[in-house]
């Protein structure tokens, strides 16, 4: 049963409406700017043996170009959320589309794996930080009665962005190399991005008032000094570590377990697999966002982290079955991608919705210490065990252990945090 006050999760509906229309198109614009950033990521795995083939790398020495990206991303949300609080999200949206494109025009030029560093890396990972953290921290205000769906669905299009490009991409590689795709594809980004980013605008004080939840808006350097949020902190780097050691690799272990090259219902696995994964990654994301602010934020988490963790069990299991291979990768992702609807809505419930940008910048780094562990940390414990066996059981233990203090102690603890803050 759940004990949490319902203040924690519902508001009441009066707050619950926003304005006719607006929202719902801040919603869809936001929506778009996060398909536009999703490619660096999401489509990295097909990049890496055409990049390792042309400047002649291992792969863990190239797995630093999309830990540099992610880490990015992470670490400098909380300065980027600050920014946009200061000059409006349009602005420094419109900036951080415009990066996240041509980061890939400059890679194509790159002529060493360390200009590949500063640009796929650097540029991209500033400019998805700053698109991220200011769509989400966007949205959460425009829907305070809603905010894991409406976090959920702009995060779905991060998430579910490249499935419109991880064919084409694939194709182009195979057609007309490395050099031209990146050229392309960033210039599609860049445009398409930039163009929505001109009609993002901000909730009006009235639709941000929010006073079921918020008898106290927390500054981020308030809400650093509470166990509470370090709780969070460290949950959502375990989640993110197990997630990103999946979507960096697959190509890499799809090659180990000997389905590479393998076709399922008449299509080449890996990148059938990877379209199911980035369906099934949007997806849960505001399906569990919608569930969330129904049932809870940690009952929530308990069973989709749990998900992960058993579906990756069987993963590893049925590892050579290149069916089995393909559909247990959805689940996987299913079970995974949601805490990029979670966490945000968690925090903005516990901490209030004023800083909300800002605040959810700082638990953002979370992910890039997770890119760390699930990139080229991996990759090295990969080189050295000569098998994929202990990085899978690692990224097990640690969703099996979430979930397990996502019911046993964040629960509780927050619990008492919202009510003492009440009283």
């Amino acid at each position: 049963m759940n004990t949490t006050p319902a203040s924690v999760n519902r508001q009441p509906a009066a707050a619950a409406v926003p304005a006719a229309g607006t929202a719902w198109t801040q919603l869809l614009l936001g929506l778009i700017c996060m398909m536009t950033i999703s490619s660096p990521q999401y489509v990295w795995t097909l990049l890496t043996k055409p990049l390792m083939a042309k400047f002649g790398v291992e792969l863990p020495a190239l797995q630093v170009t999309f830990s540099i990206l992610v880490v990015l991303q992470g670490f400098f949300s909380p300065f980027q959320g600050a920014l946009i609080d200061r000059f409006g999200a349009r602005t420094l949206i419109s900036i951080g589309t415009l990066l996240a494109g041509v980061s890939w025009i400059f890679a194509a030029h790159a002529s060493s794996a360390t200009m590949l560093y500063l640009t796929y890396g650097g540029l991209g990972g500033l400019g998805t930080g700053i698109v991220y953290v200011g769509v989400v921290g966007l949205v959460v205000r425009w829907f305070p009665g809603n905010r894991g769906f409406a976090a959920g669905i702009v995060a779905a299009g991060y998430g579910m962005g490249a499935i419109v490009t991880t064919f084409p991409i694939a194709s182009t590689l195979a057609s007309h190399g490395i050099d031209y795709t990146l050229g392309l594809y960033g210039a599609i980004f860049a445009v398409v991005g930039v163009l929505a980013a001109q009609g993002l605008r901000t909730a009006p004080q009235t639709l941000e008032a929010d006073t079921a939840t918020s008898s106290r808006d927390f500054r981020p350097s308030q809400m650093l000094k509470t166990p509470i949020f370090w709780l969070m902190f460290l949950m959502m780097t375990m989640m993110s570590t197990s997630g990103l050691m999946v979507t960096s690799q697959m190509a890499s272990f799809a090659a180990d377990f000997g389905v590479s090259k393998v076709l399922v219902f008449g299509l080449a696995a890996v990148p059938l697999a990877l379209t199911i994964d980035r369906f099934c990654n949007g997806l849960t994301r505001p399906l569990f966002g919608w569930v969330s602010d129904r049932f809870g934020r940690e009952n929530t988490m308990t069973f989709a982290f749990a998900l992960e963790g058993i579906a990756m069990t069987l993963w590893l299991m049925t590892r050579s079955d290149p069916m089995l291979f393909v559909l247990l990768s959805g689940i996987v992702f299913f079970g995974w991608g949601e805490i990029f609807s979670l966490f945000p809505s968690t925090l903005t419930d516990t901490f209030g919705n004023r800083f909300a940008t800002a605040n959810y910048g700082w638990l953002y780094v979370s992910f890039g210490i997770g890119s760390i562990f699930g990139g080229p940390l991996a990759a090295l414990l990969h080189q050295h065990a000569g098998s994929w066996i202990p990085v899978f059981g690692c990224a097990i233990a640690l969703d099996l252990t979430t979930a397990l203090l996502a019911f046993f102690v964040l629960k509780p603890s927050r619990a008492r945090f919202l009510a003492r803050r009440g009283a």
